[in-house]
């Protein structure tokens, strides 16, 4: 299968590895990958910050720059759920409806991609240690991604999977609210931490780059015993790396 990629602005400039594991990930599911260098950002943290008409034109540049009958797929089930989603307030009786929600049809998280659309689950990687998996908040209420990641994870050979308290409330991060409510962000994470370490775990593992961004500040600022990856990165991990 032919593929566009989309590499959300936060993985292209902090964890640009993240974006080549995606690559190799999907030429191991036997896809062809096609990237647009010329692509910028979704229009998210304009759009969540209030500024809509900013949005619209990072927005607009997005949809130009992808083909409305092409398959994109992006390591971030938070931009996924931005134009799946909330494009709808953008774009809704424009001179590019039609055009977006052909795109809107055709984004897809990774892992949704992997599971649902190409029916493909394991890659021979490996990964020794215990891990939790943190559902982002875009991921599982946004995507309805829940089971697809947990599917992957499982056919990582030498990782073992732990249940994680509270799994489903938010690591605190959500774009400007981590920067405008500062303290309460940083307790938010500290409590996703905390309970990923009680559980045992070595990583936490996420669908989103963003999240786990902020939790590893966390980490790092209080030099705690457990490591953050990227689903892209593991499964990647053993074969895949450079």
């Amino acid at each position: 299968m032919n593929v566009e990629l989309f590499v959300p602005c936060f993985i292209d400039q902090l964890f640009p590895d993240t974006a080549f594991n995606t690559i190799k990930v999907l030429e191991k599911a036997g896809c062809k990958v096609n990237y647009n260098a010329q692509q910028t950002c979704c229009g998210q943290p304009a759009f969540n910050a209030g500024f809509w008409d900013e949005a619209n034109d990072v927005g607009r540049k997005f949809l130009d720059g992808f083909s409305e009958d092409s398959v994109i797929v992006t390591p971030s089930a938070s931009c996924t759920g931005m134009v799946k989603n909330y494009y709808n307030d953008l774009f809704t009786n424009t001179i590019v409806h039609n055009k977006c929600r052909n795109v809107q049809g055709n984004i897809f998280e990774l892992s949704d991609f992997l599971i649902n659309i190409l029916k493909f689950d394991y890659f021979g990687a490996e990964l020794d240690g215990k891990a939790v998996y943190h559902d982002s908040c875009s991921g599982l209420r946004e995507c309805h991604i829940k089971e697809e990641p947990r599917q992957l994870l499982d056919k990582v050979l030498g990782l073992e999977l732990l249940p994680l308290h509270d799994n489903e409330t938010c690591c605190g991060f959500g774009g400007s609210f981590a920067v405008k409510f500062d303290a309460i962000s940083s307790a938010m994470a500290q409590q996703k931490v905390d309970n990923a370490i009680a559980a045992g775990a070595e990583y936490i593992i996420s669908t989103d780059a963003s999240c786990l961004l902020h939790l590893q500040g966390y980490i790092d600022k209080n030099a705690l015993p457990v490591k953050t990856m990227h689903i892209a990165d593991v499964l990647a991990h053993g074969w895949g790396n450079v």
